[in-house]
Order: structure tokens, then C-alpha cells, then sequence
């Protein structure tokens, strides 16, 4: 039933029926196009990186964020989230980069960067001025 469910969702969003889904039609989506981890969301879905999310790449990227899915799972999914450049670390750059595109200019760059720093010194058990997914799976 799930897969049928998704087969559904992913021929709704193939709106030209090439069968992939490019980034033009998930911003079409209704209040994706301003979600600001939408990108992001793509990038890792796509993970042949060809610019497109065929059927296989749907089902894998929607089990990571599914209700069913297991906590290591969705942990890991949401720390690639940060981990911009894939290297197994959240750097306070990526850190940084990933809030501001949450928070916008609700809160100054100045204060931002001041809590970047505090997080990554908080939750950084290592030292080594980053966060690994261990130090990030204990938050």
C-alpha cells in the first residue's frame, strides 16, 4: 500500500511524464519553492546527481524521512542536511551556512556566527572544532 501510495505521488509530481522528477516540478509544489531546504532536500534525493529524481532515488530519499523509517536512519538523513560537502563532519561554515538559510535576517549575521560557535563548542566532545554524526546523534 505505501509503494502504491508513493507510485501515486511521484506520477502527481512527473508532471511532464518523462519519468523523473526535475527541480521545476517539486518547486511547483506549493510552498516548497520557498522552503529554503527545498535544494538541499533535491540534492540529496538525487543521488546519481544527474539533476533529476527518477522512481528508485524517490523511494530511497522518502524511506529516509518516513514516519516507518528507524531513528539511525532519519538521523543520519538529517545530518546530511548540514554536512554540506559530504566529509562526515558538520563544520561551523556548513553550520553557519544552513541556519542562515533557515533564519533569513531574522537574527544579524554578528549574533548568528555567536551561535554557530556556541553550538559547535557545545556539542563538539572531541575538540577537533567540528561535529561528527556521533556528537550530532547524542544531541
Amino acid at each position: 500500500d505505501e509503494l502504491k501510495k508513493l507510485a501515486e505521488r511521484f506520477t502527481k509530481l512527473d508532471q511532464n511524464r518523462d519519468g523523473v522528477i526535475s527541480r521545476d516540478e517539486i518547486m511547483a509544489v506549493p510552498g516548497l519553492e520557498t522552503n529554503p531546504l527545498t535544494d538541499r532536500l533535491i540534492e540529496l534525493f538525487d543521488s546519481d546527481q544527474n539533476g533529476t529524481i527518477d522512481f528508485n532515488e524517490f523511494i530511497n530519499g522518502m524511506s529516509k524521512i518516513s514516519m516507518k523509517g528507524d531513528a539511525t536512519t532519519k538521523l543520519q538523513f538529517a545530518f546530511s542536511i548540514y554536512d554540506t560537502n559530504n566529509d562526515g563532519y558538520i563544520t561551523n561554515g556548513e553550520l553557519y551556512y544552513r541556519l542562515k538559510s533557515l533564519i533569513g535576517k531574522n537574527v544579524d549575521d554578528e549574533m548568528l556566527q555567536q551561535i554557530v560557535d556556541k553550538t559547535i563548542v557545545y556539542n563538539d566532545k572531541d575538540n577537533d572544532g567540528k561535529i561528527n554524526i556521533k556528537e550530532f546523534t547524542d544531541v
